[in-house]
């Protein structure tokens, strides 16, 4: 076949998403770190009174109404604000702005394994520097190689580590690249990266309508950066990368704020307890600030527990990758949902529970 594609899209191996069971399909799906709970009232009510006039025109080309609500919200001008097609899009932006070859592109790892694909996109120079056994931040080798572009995920995922914001303070002082902070889990987490943004002019902070606000369908992200960092973003965005619903829908989620604690509050209670479980169980339970575990089993024998949990109707997430190969990262869901991957572990590993 002939070969259409640049080199460095020939070269790279497709990001693998979590698996998505079909339609109604009876699973404990535990596996994309989706919110269990329904989106706010609010924003369901909005989506079944959507305008037809919204869907016959053009939308907002920067997402105004979500802007002026997660200002609000936020308390920084809307003109910080850029909204994308969750936050993926705007991982995509940052990369297609910044990173091109002989430029670096530098990340912790294990973390976000999209980033890899995104640079390798662009053919930029990447350059990943292992995370500490304890996992705190390489933080000297992250300033030494000053890259292009430095991501941070903060909860990181897989491990659900916040990283302190003294760390990530540090890093924006010492880089003359661009400091990524991605805070998709932040709803979950003790602290967040938003101080930042206003105190250094090359830190950008990336959030996610997916996680807390349960909108992961809708597609939502926003980021949050100085209007100078902005104005290079808005060059590589396409012209009308928002559609409509999800802005009024975004907009109305966002301005809930009651709602979504609320929901971020069951889901922190159920994290700990399932810790705990898990712990019973024999587990190794990293500290999570995220709504997933990353867990070791007692036997290593993650692999395995993936595939007979996946029997039992019961979606986890395993990565086939170094230092991740014996774990299992394990989506906080109901109590219910919970209590049957414990009981299904249990039963696999012959403990009585």
């Amino acid at each position: 076949m002939t070969n259409y594609f640049r080199s460095s899209v020939n070269a790279i191996a497709s990001y693998v998403p979590g698996e998505q069971p079909k339609r109604g399909a009876q699973i404990v799906k535990l596996n994309s770190n989706e919110n269990p709970y329904p989106p706010s009232p609010k924003a369901l009510a909005v989506l079944q009174n959507i305008d037809a006039e919204l869907l016959r025109r053009y939308p907002q080309p920067f997402g105004e109404e979500f802007r002026q609500a997660a200002s609000k919200v936020l308390e920084v001008p809307s003109n910080w604000i850029v909204v994308g097609n969750g936050s993926d899009e705007l991982l995509n932006l940052v990369m297609r702005a910044c990173a091109e070859p002989g430029r670096k592109v530098v990340y912790p790892t294990p973390t976000y394994v999209l980033y890899r694909t995104l640079a390798q996109i662009q053919a930029a120079d990447i350059v990943e520097i292992p995370y500490n056994e304890d996992y705190s931040l390489p933080l000297q080798q992250l300033v030494a190689v000053n890259g292009a572009v430095t991501f941070i995920a903060s909860p990181n995922s897989p491990s659900g580590h916040a990283v302190p914001i003294d760390d990530l303070r540090q890093l924006a002082a010492s880089l003359s690249g661009v400091l990524v902070i991605d805070e998709a889990y932040v709803d979950f987490a003790e602290e967040n990266a938003l101080s930042l943004v206003k105190e250094y002019e090359n830190v950008i902070s990336i959030r996610t309508l997916s996680k807390g606000y349960s909108l992961a369908g809708l597609r939502l992200g926003f980021a949050v950066a100085n209007p100078q960092l902005l104005d290079g973003l808005f060059k590589v965005k396409d012209s009308y990368n928002i559609d409509a619903i999800a802005t009024a829908v975004g907009a109305a989620a966002i301005s809930d704020q009651a709602y979504k604690n609320a929901c971020v509050a069951k889901i922190k209670a159920s994290r700990t307890q399932l810790a705990t479980d898990l712990k019973r169980l024999g587990f190794r339970v990293w500290n999570s600030q995220a709504n997933f575990l990353l867990v070791q089993p007692p036997k290593k024998n993650a692999q395995y527990l993936y595939h007979k949990l996946k029997e039992h109707s019961i979606l986890v997430r395993y990565f086939h990758l170094p230092k991740l190969d014996d774990k299992l990262r394990i989506t906080i869901g109901t109590d219910e949902q919970n209590q049957a991957l414990v009981a299904a572990l249990a039963d696999l590993l012959e403990i009585k529970f």
